[in-house]
């Protein structure tokens, strides 16, 4: 069947809907005569609102005191001749558009895990180059509103993901804390970040289109927050692990300057450097080798299909052991690292919020069951090869981990030592640099809380800090199980980051009193059952971790 056809049938089809719902009105108000025809036909066409954006209508759903829209367009097909390259603005339409169903996942390779305990951060939609859709939640439009603007960016590193699973539905949040919630698809992996731009200058932006995506959703939130309620001039990016890495990237992109006001990093592991120009171009020419296209044939990549794209990007990582499918420091686009040797300074006046949990990597280890009963041998080779040190200095991290966590088995050790190296060391360094600008507060928390899921054994693991920050803890029972103590929690994460976005600031009656980091105090919120303000929470930790070699993604792969 044609586009135009099924669009035809389409129409038809919800037309056809929309007359059974009035004709129903109708048979209502004959059985209740107090309520006019017309007051019930009016009632139903308001569950369809419509909103009037700068490119046309849309008309969206209001259910449980919110309104959605769903798979908004905010730029066109990214396959074919667009493929590589920078966002194409959708042109205006006629008419009214339906809004109401997610748009399709940034064509990705699939993950091989299907735990129940992640299975409310998957989102199992098909993929589609036309991936470049975003998502509103709002308590109401059209009502001159000013509300603050939240603006999520989903996980997944660089090179999966999407904003349509469960825990991250934006209907609790907005609704609870009377914000305005975005989020959006873009392009991911070799899609957004195969650096081509030193073969060919037709393609000089194409290791980063996938951050020029996020940035032509937040000029779409800009010319669009006022009719959804909310205040342009108040935007606060959030994102959590690849998505709290898209945040740090965005604070230092200069065609970003401006588009959003706050910021908040949740459990970054690669925020302060990006794949240095040089490094992608090997990787972009690994990936031309392993589909027998010469170098001066780029343009060639065009025509690929999408599958097997992914299975040459796969095939080249394993044959370099370098991953450098993420944004890349290109001196356009990206002209330095996010945080080395310093902040971004175009960001210095922007607040920011950054924390992780305590056991990031418990998450990982509950990919193979298998993790939670290493050796005390199994947990020597495990820190060996993962910091890449040897074994006096094995010994080292372990002895030390030993005295400030008596009575962990050698599993919980690695993974406290881990999360440190790959999470917490990188994230009070952005901290630090953060707090050294002094021209706006970085506040930095830890989340302590743990998970009764698979006997106490997840710890505190990565993403569990998503559905406390969204109010969606039901929807992601399967990570945070169903004691009541959770809904307390919530409240309390989720006013912190509903307060900052309101005004830079996260504090709020339900929480102590909580001061912007800095050097000399380190004050940092954890969070947990009974939540409180700490001064350099382990610190023992934190200083010894700092000996090991910083954790820098794309090279993690040759150790």
């Amino acid at each position: 069947m044609s586009k135009e056809k099924s669009g035809a049938h389409a129409a038809r089809r919800r037309v056809m809907g929309q007359a059974l719902q009035i004709a129903g009105a109708v048979t209502a108000a004959n059985i209740f005569p107090g309520i006019t025809r017309c007051a019930m036909a009016a009632a139903v066409m308001e569950e369809s609102p419509v909103v009037e954006t700068k490119l046309g209508k849309l008309r969206g759903v209001r259910g449980d005191g919110v309104i959605v829209f769903k798979g908004v367009s905010y730029g066109q097909s990214t396959a074919g001749k667009n493929r590589f390259m920078p966002p194409v603005a959708v042109p205006p339409w006629t008419g009214v558009r339906d809004a109401l169903e997610y748009g399709p996942r940034a064509p990705q390779n699939e993950r091989a895990s299907t735990a129940p305990h992640l299975a409310w951060i998957r989102d199992t939609r098909p993929t589609s180059e036309d991936c470049l859709k975003l998502n509103v939640w709002t308590p109401a439009v059209n009502d001159g509103g000013k509300r603050p603007v939240m603006v999520y960016i989903h996980g997944g590193g660089f090179i999966s993901g999407s904003a349509g699973a469960a825990g991250v539905e934006g209907s609790n949040l907005a609704k609870h804390g009377n914000v305005v919630v975005v989020s959006m698809n873009h392009r991911l992996n070799v899609f957004g970040h195969c650096y081509l731009g030193a073969l060919d200058a037709r393609y000089a932006d194409s290791g980063n289109v996938g951050m020029l995506d996020l940035i032509a959703a937040l000029q779409w939130v800009r010319d669009n927050a006022a009719a959804f309620g909310g205040d342009a001039g108040n935007v606060t990016i959030f994102g959590q692990s690849g998505g709290a890495s898209k945040v740090a990237v965005l604070m230092a992109m200069p065609a970003a300057q401006g588009l959003f006001h706050k910021a908040v990093i949740q459990s970054a592991s690669s925020l302060l450097r990006m794949a240095p120009a040089a490094e992608a171009d090997k990787s972009a020419q690994a990936i031309l080798t392993q589909l027998g296209i010469d170098k001066s044939n780029v343009g060639a990549l065009q025509d690929i299909p999408a599958e097997q794209l992914l299975k040459a990007m796969s095939a080249s990582i394993t044959a370099t052991s370098i991953d450098n499918c993420r944004p890349v420091v290109d001196g356009r686009a990206l002209p330095g690292h996010p945080f080395d040797p310093s902040a971004p300074a175009i960001s210095a006046k922007v607040p920011l919020l950054i924390g992780t949990c305590e056991t990031e990597t418990a998450f990982d280890f509950s990919l193979n069951p298998k993790n939670f009963t290493l050796s005390a041998d199994d947990a020597h080779a495990r820190v060996k090869f993962l910091l890449g040190v040897d074994d006096a200095g094995t010994n080292r991290f372990l002895d030390a981990y030993r005295k400030t966590h008596p009575g962990a088995t050698p599993s919980e050790l690695v993974i406290y030592i881990f999360s440190d190296y790959k999470y917490r060391q990188n994230d009070i360094k952005a901290a630090e640099l953060k707090a050294a600008q002094g021209a706006a507060p970085a506040y930095m928390y830890l989340f302590t809380w743990r998970t009764p899921v698979l006997d106490g054994k997840l710890m505190t693991p990565h993403t569990l800090c998503i559905p406390f920050v969204f109010g969606n803890v039901d929807a992601a029972a399967g990570i945070t199980g169903t004691a009541p103590e959770r809904y307390a929690l919530s409240e309390k994460v989720q006013g912190a980051w509903v307060a900052f976005a309101r005004a830079g600031n996260p504090n709020h009656p339900g929480l102590p009193a909580w001061k912007p980091y800095s050097i000399g105090e380190r004050t940092t919120m954890i969070f947990d059952n009974a939540c409180k303000a700490v001064s350099d929470p382990a610190g023992a930790d934190r200083v010894v971790i700092n000996t090991a070699p910083t954790y820098v993604a794309e090279l993690a792969g040759r150790r």
